[in-house]
């Protein structure tokens, strides 16, 4: 990434905080596992442009974070190695969930309460505010 800019990242956080605020709306419904639902396949859009929005996350937030502030850069590296982490543990479940036949609202509801998802969510809200700074 050679031309990096916050849009990059904004437009990632905005995919990842869409999907989370669907499937806070999903897991509210009641939906069983049918996999032939419609609302299934929405679900799965949106799971599916969250997987794409966690792709290489920590790795664009520390390039970001460095051509912002690089004197500053080091001191956000704890931070940085724990969004990743987050990034990646959220990836993981986001992918879980794919992989069955049928999304429940009750996997979803399960999706969002893990403590990775919320950890991951505000991780990148005070990414967002401190580069803003």
């Amino acid at each position: 990434m050679t031309d990096l800019d916050n849009g990059e990242l904004a437009q990632r956080i905005e995919v990842i905080e869409k999907a989370y605020e669907y499937m806070l709306a999903y897991a509210a419904q009641g939906y069983e596992a049918s996999h032939e639902a419609q609302q299934n396949n929405d679900v799965r859009l949106h799971l599916d442009a969250m997987n794409e929005a966690l792709d290489n996350l920590g790795e664009i937030a520390k390039a970001l974070s460095i051509k912002v502030d690089e004197d500053k850069s080091g001191a956000y590296q704890s931070f940085l190695e724990a969004l990743s982490d987050d990034a990646k543990k959220t990836q993981g479940i986001v992918r879980l969930t794919l992989a069955r036949s049928g999304i429940s609202s009750q996997l979803i509801d399960n999706l969002n309460a893990s403590i990775h998802v919320r950890a991951l969510l505000t991780d990148l809200f005070l990414l967002d505010e401190a580069l803003k700074n």
